[in-house]
């Protein structure tokens, strides 16, 4: 991969931190050795360490040695304990920033993006990759349909793990990796935290509240976690649709859309655990309700207008207006038996969930000429059910439990149902559209799963981790009038991880990974019934290749991904490390949307269609750097700063797709953080930053499509003033200085009616937004 392609100045300075950085042990004498007792935590913990090691003398007489024990590890000990690589993030980074959300922690992770506009990602991808590749579990559960990261705060995460290869226990659907979210977990220590706050955006206030309480009654341990949201937003936007004639270069056509949209929403969500411990040996049953419920409706007022051609030629309509509302709500209850069977016998692990989703959406679209006479309506009705229920039945235990040799197995096996119905009524002034698929559509996916995982210390320098999981699933639809789509599916997938320790005193390690992942066609995807594009009704003639109707695709195959990752971690002396991770990824059947001009059942004309479609095998590869450590950890004498940053390059290609920039949908070159913290002694002040950035790219999708999108420069900065141990105020601005985000789409096509080459290029733009959040953290 060439670096001088795609990094400048600033990203080469980036990587001479990461290179100098890995000197510090050198030049840090005076920290505690890693492996010393623990006496007392110093007063500014190390970057990545909830704890560390105090200074003691390197030889100490056995009969004053002291040591105290207990509580879990940090998250940079459980990280490098690990047999597989993962980066694991706690509450002390969670509450560094005082993030919104949970996915304004994510992004500042290595390798973690989010698309769309600054201020307004959606759900987190890892490696560059677009949607479908990142694994997202919530308590090692996949997601619920239609659930948004904007809906659960960081005042409800114990902690996050982020793993960078599958494993057979977590599932193999996660070519770019697995993003584990753990709720709030119970434990004895008696919490009562309150935070209350606003967040201000383009004029708009957005109130939120947030409510965290765990304790415990003799054996019963439980944790409750619930927030309150208004968000409010205003928000513009451009966007022009040219067509040229690619022979003569003549312009054929040239519209410009603008828009102003208002947002208002009300969203609640709640978790709990409550555990009852059953004896000594770790036994307990655990129930673990989620509860996720917005209300929302939006107003958008949109202008058109028409230059080429010219008049008298009308364009489609001049201005208008639409309304929409929303509900959604998921409800899940989840149950976790975990028994041990006998003294020293395995341990057994029973969980369930079930969980209700359900959703509403209604909207109404006036198109006006000027003048304000009504041109059409359309009216959309929506109305989704979907049930689930799942069991995982689990063993684990010791094969063998020799001091420093320690042999463990772990099966399981899964069953998962989920059943989906929906109603929905399109009308275009009052006449139904899509009558041939009925207004009702059912669905059911059953998924069946089973897994062995051996983990194996074989001594302190070498650790292995092997498993084998297979998973097969069968997707059934019926739409009404004979209309039953369906699709089976399945996968083997072994899975080897190695971990060596060339001096376990030094804590450098290095692992290595041989993968098989896998990403399913989502249910929509493979069996969701027609969409028609509301910028060209359906018997209004055709529709142009960006503004294209959608269909789903029974035949789609899973794509099937073999990959390799090699990573090397050095963990610092006096907490922090350093690490650098390559891997690579081959991908058959892989799936991306293509457009083509098909004759329908839904109108008199051909119409443009979009349809997910399997189109060869691909590639990418990528390296992954990342360092956090405290700046007089580089530099004797220093101010103890906290420094974080990270650098990713990757590297797509898809096979069958003319070069250049043939990559994997939405994946940039590069992606960048450069972070940073410090408490200012003698005052109760905390000041912190983080710069992302990721650079704009072009991607050819096919022979005849191409999407540029613009960079992103996101500057967040956070001051934390602490009154007192349990009151603090917290003052944060989210995307500071608002850049604008731009993206458009090319298409080459032949006219159907004229037979002329023409190229259309659909361009969209608008301002970004800073968010300004003032928040009350207390502990009552």
């Amino acid at each position: 991969m060439s670096l001088s392609a795609t990094s400048p100045a600033a990203l080469r300075a980036l990587i001479l931190c990461v290179v100098l950085a890995a000197g510090a042990p050198a030049q840090s004498a005076a920290a505690a050795p890693a492996d010393a007792p623990v006496v007392a935590a110093p007063a500014s913990a190390p970057a990545g360490a909830a704890s560390s090691a105090a200074q003691v003398p390197d030889k100490v007489p056995d009969s004053h040695r002291i040591e105290v024990t207990g509580g879990r590890d940090s998250d940079t000990e459980a990280r490098r304990k690990s047999t597989v690589a993962k980066i694991v993030i706690g509450r002390d980074e969670l509450d560094r920033f005082g993030d919104a959300t949970v996915g304004e922690v994510l992004r500042r992770l290595p390798g973690v993006t989010t698309p769309g506009a600054p201020g307004r990602g959606g759900a987190p991808r890892m490696r560059g990759l677009g949607s479908g590749y990142t694994q997202l579990l919530i308590d090692g559960q996949r997601v619920p349909p239609g659930f948004s990261l904007e809906q659960l705060v960081p005042e409800q995460i114990e902690r996050i793990e982020i793993l960078r290869a599958p494993t057979a226990e977590t599932g193999a659907r996660a070519i770019a990796g697995t993003i584990n979210i753990i709720t709030r977990e119970g434990f004895r220590k008696r919490i009562n935290d309150l935070r209350i706050g606003a967040g201000f955006e383009n004029g708009r206030v957005t109130p939120g509240i947030s409510w965290t309480r765990n304790d415990s009654i003799d054996d019963f341990v439980y944790n409750v976690s619930t927030s309150l949201f208004l968000p409010r937003r205003r928000s513009s936007g451009q966007s022009t649709v040219t067509d040229v004639d690619t022979a003569s270069g003549a312009p054929v056509s040239a519209q410009q859309a603008t828009s102003l949209t208002e947002e208002r929403r009300t969203g609640l969500s709640a978790s709990g655990r409550l555990q009852w411990r059953l004896g000594e040996s770790g036994d307990s049953l655990t129930l673990m309700p989620t509860l996720f419920a917005s209300r929302g409706s939006s107003h958008s007022d949109f202008t058109l207008a028409q230059t080429l051609p010219a008049p008298p030629s009308l364009p489609a309509y001049d201005d208008g207006a639409s309304d929409a509302s929303n509900d959604f709500a998921n409800l899940r209850l989840g149950v976790q038996w975990r028994q041990r069977l006998g003294v020293d016998g395995p341990r057994l692990e029973l969980a369930g969930h079930v969980g209700r989703w359900q959703a509403r959406s209604d909207s109404q679209r006036n198109e006006r000429r000027s003048g304000g006479a009504l041109l059409r309506q359309i009216d959309n009705f929506g109305r989704t059910h979907e049930t689930s229920a799942n069991l995982t039945i689990k063993a684990s235990g010791l094969l063998g439990a020799e001091p420093g040799r320690e042999h463990s197995l772990v099966v399981g096996t899964e069953i998962e149902g989920v059943r989906r119905q929906e109603e929905r009524t399109l009308t275009q002034d009052g006449v139904p559209q899509l009558l041939d698929f009925g207004d009702a559509f059912q669905a059911s996916v059953l998924r069946l799963a089973g897994y062995a995982q051996d983990e194996w210390q074989f001594d302190k320098h070498w650790s292995a981790h092997a498993g084998l999981r297979w998973e097969g699933i069968a997707t059934q639809g019926d739409a009404g009038a004979g209309v039953r789509p369906s699709n089976r599916s399945s996968v083997w997938t072994p899975l080897v991880h190695l971990l060596w320790k060339p001096d376990p005193a030094r804590r450098d390690q290095l692992r290595l990974s041989l993968t098989r992942s896998y990403r399913a066609p989502g249910m929509q995807t493979l069996i969701a019934r027609p969409s028609i594009n509301s910028r060209f009704p359906a018997d209004q003639g055709s529709n142009l290749p960006t503004f294209p109707d959608s269909a789903g695709n029974p035949d789609l195959k899973p794509e099937l991904a073999s990959g390799i990752d090699l990573a090397f971690e050095r963990y610092l002396e006096g907490g922090g490390i350093l690490s650098a991770n390559l891997f690579y990824r081959h991908v058959d059947n892989l799936m991306r949307s293509e457009i083509t001009l098909e004759t329908v059942s839904w109108s008199a004309f051909p119409r443009w269609v979009s349809r997910q479609q399997n189109v060869g095998s691909a590639l990418t590869q990528g390296i992954e750097l990342e360092a956090k450590y405290r700046l007089d950890q580089l530099l004797d004498g220093a101010t103890p700063v906290e420094l974080r940053h990270n650098l990713a390059l990757y590297r797509s290609r898809v096979q069958g797709v003319p070069g250049p920039d043939n990559r994997l949908d939405q994946q940039a070159r590069v992606t960048a953080n450069v972070g940073g913290d410090y408490r200012f002694r003698g005052w109760p002040l905390t000041l912190g930053g983080n710069f992302n950035w990721v650079p704009g790219y072009r991607t050819q999708t096919a022979a005849d499509r191409a999407v540029t999108v613009s960079g992103k420069r996101i500057v967040d900065l956070y001051a934390l003033w602490t009154f007192s141990p349990s009151v603090g105020l917290r003052l944060l601005a989210n995307n500071l200085g608002a850049y604008d985000y731009a993206s458009s789409t090319d298409f080459d096509y032949v006219d159907p009616v004229s037979g002329a080459p023409l190229r259309e290029t659909s361009r969209s733009w608008g301002p970004s937004y800073t968010n300004w959040q003032l928040r009350l953290e207390l502990k009552i």
